[in-house]
């Protein structure tokens, strides 16, 4: 089993950062994919950004180009989401996910592992 454990949320006003962190244990995979959601009360979760260190890739959400990078310390199994410039509508709760192996999903459903999440509001 593999668990998840987001940090680094909070209030923060508009224009202003955060940087979020999530430490996996458990299992541990050769490769493997680690992505950002946000869900809002009342909309489905969203695809924020994802990162497979051993193929390379990573990919944003054109809502957050630009102003959000993510990056992963593979040493210590950790993944970050440093996210600079944030709007009142980045308000969300963020979470966390993993999926073992080569690809770099950008669908929640093709994640098998996932955070509790951590709340983040932007005040305008």
């Amino acid at each position: 089993q593999v668990q998840l454990v987001e940090s680094g949320g909070g209030l923060v006003q508009a224009g202003g950062s955060l940087r979020l962190s999530c430490a996996a244990s458990g299992r541990t995979f050769s490769s493997s994919a680690m992505g950002w959601f946000r869900q809002i009360p009342g909309k489905e979760r969203e695809f924020v950004a994802a990162i497979n260190w051993s193929a390379g890739r990573i990919y944003y959400a054109d809502s957050v180009k630009g102003r959000f990078t993510i990056s992963r310390d593979s040493a210590k199994n950790t993944v970050f989401l440093q996210m600079n410039s944030l709007k009142s509508e980045d308000t969300a709760v963020y979470y966390c996910a993993l999926r073992p192996g080569t690809t770099t999903p950008r669908t929640q459903g093709e994640y098998d592992y996932w955070g509790q999440g951590t709340q983040v509001t932007v005040s305008s």
